[in-house]
């Protein structure tokens, strides 16, 4: 994937789902408070498809339990790890203002945490509402460790469209393997090779009635005809991007990524891993104790089976090792034709404490190092693509304008990039390679969308805007988790601003140790 930037100091497998017990999100008594939740890390046999395995979960749930919160709230979150694999929580979407210590994602924002310790995660929801999830932050244990975060607006504050008669127990897309998923992608890393695919999709930790031994584990909704719901749909699935649709219903997209967006209706939606949507769902009046079904489907824009696809470039098999990928390569993916290594001290403390030598070097390339037609039906073969941890640092305020390019070495395929710590503006987007000179005069720089995860589009490019207002180290990734294991990710620098609320606080005194 090719990255430019420009920056200034001012600126076929379904999921079929009976549509038949309706939750309602309970009433918060007070608005900014403190909630304390506490989870607990642990092991749970769990049966899916005459499978049963034991899986890393919170609280013994599967999926994870439900956080609401008000818009103002702080939460105190109490993680405490009782399995033997390493553990942090991603609070998918938080801003995490001055509070990047909370952040989650292992060795970026923090080291894990170790077996038999724990760790307090301690921040503010600032100016945000909405639809967001929670979920591992380490190798594939969000496969089975993930749950939804509801941000309800400020007591009061009414929603800007027509008040839904109810709000309908959020639906979280996953994927379910019979076997052990870290053994899944420990052996890809190993053999160079495509990951096993998943042996079913889930809406609720449920595959559905379509799969073999699967009739009971379906997840069911009651409605009552003719009336207006709302409905929260969040993609916790590891590798696909998936389409939803109810049957004889359509949509009215009221939200992305927990940002209002001028309404909309729809009868299909597209929701890439680590994407959220709210939608208003309007029943219909005239089929009383009828079932509609819900379905979900993948979107596979890559070569061969869904997670086998390719992004950029191939590494060398090692000396004395048959590997799995092209030709006898190995499965890489880069961007600026650098792959990320992950480092083994957190990059946050490694910035804070002034200890960078060693851990990172500030010199990530802000343009391609070699461009060429990204998007040509005969790539190069060599596209130089080297391994090592460099970040891009940028002063406060920084308005920051990103052009991210997908490639067609291997095959051209869509990318869901995630940026934590900010939200940033969808000002454009086409097919081809981004021209400098020409695709800037279409740029939307009224009311574009908001959003923190992105779709790039296969053989395409986007093109983003964000201002740098929060310092510390901010991960951004693809949300296709295969390509995040081959190094499809990088890491921000935002330096301190000169006033109190513009430095990043200290780490709390818990903080979790290499």
């Amino acid at each position: 994937m090719g990255v430019s930037l420009l920056s200034s100091p001012a600126f076929p497998r379904v999921i079929i789902l009976s549509f038949i017990t309706l939750c309602l999100i309970p009433e918060l008594a007070l608005a900014s408070i403190t909630r304390h939740y506490k989870f607990d890390i642990k092991l749970q046999n769990v049966t899916r498809l005459c499978h049963t395995k034991s899986i890393v979960t919170v609280n013994g749930q599967f999926p994870g339990p439900r956080i609401v919160v008000r818009e103002g709230d702080r939460l105190v979150i109490k993680v405490v790890n009782h399995v033997q694999n390493n553990i942090s929580i991603h609070w998918h979407g938080i801003r995490q203002l001055q509070t990047g210590w909370a952040d989650g994602p292992a060795y970026v924002t923090q080291c894990p945490i170790q077996t038999s310790q724990s760790y307090v995660y301690n921040f503010t929801i600032v100016g945000q509402r909405g639809t967001l999830f929670w979920h591992a932050h380490i190798s594939w244990l969000r496969s089975t460790v993930y749950g939804p975060l509801i941000i309800l607006p400020k007591r009061g504050v009414p929603y800007p469209f027509a008040k839904p008669y109810k709000e309908l127990v959020p639906i979280i897309f996953g994927e379910w393997w019979n076997v052990d998923c870290e053994a899944v992608i420990s052996q890809a890393l190993q053999t160079g090779g495509g990951p096993n695919v998943s042996d079913a999709y889930t809406i609720n930790g449920l595959p559905g009635p379509l799969y073999n031994c699967s009739t009971k584990d379906t997840f069911k909704l009651k409605v009552k005809p003719g009336k207006t719901y709302l409905l929260r749909l969040i993609n916790a699935a590891l590798n696909d991007e998936l389409f939803f649709s109810i049957a004889n219903h359509s949509f009215t997209v009221v939200e992305a990524d927990a940002v209002y967006v001028k309404p909309f209706e729809t009868n299909t939606l597209l929701i890439a891993p680590g994407q959220t949507t709210n939608v208003l769902l309007k029943t219909k009046p005239q089929y009383p104790n009828a079932t509609f079904f819900m379905t979900a489907r993948p979107y596979v824009t890559g070569l061969g089976t869904f997670d086998n696809s390719t992004v950029a470039g191939t590494s060398p098999c090692q000396r004395n090792q048959t590997c799995q990928g092209p030709n006898g390569t190995m499965f890489a993916a880069s961007i600026n034709n650098i792959s990320f290594a992950q480092p083994t001290t957190a990059l946050l403390q490694a910035h804070f404490f002034g200890q960078s030598n060693g851990v990172y070097t500030p010199d990530f390339p802000i343009s391609p190092i070699i461009p060429f037609n990204y998007t040509s039906s005969t790539p190069p073969n060599n596209t130089h693509v080297s391994n090592g941890t460099k970040l891009v640092v940028l002063p406060f305020n920084t308005s920051v304008e990103l052009v991210m390019q997908d490639t067609s070495i291997l095959g051209a395929e869509s990318h869901p990039l995630h940026l934590h710590g900010f939200n940033f503006f969808v000002v454009g987007q086409g097919f081809g390679n981004f021209d400098s000179n020409k695709d800037p005069a279409k740029f939307n720089l009224v009311d574009p969308i908001e959003r923190n995860t992105v779709g790039v589009p296969s053989g395409g490019w986007v093109a983003i805007r964000f201002l740098a207002d929060n310092p510390g180290v901010w991960f951004m990734h693809c949300h296709l988790e295969i390509h995040t294991s081959w190094g499809l990710k990088m890491a921000w620098v935002v330096l301190d601003g000169k006033l109190p609320n513009q430095k990043l606080l200290p780490p709390p005194v818990d903080l979790p140790k290499c």
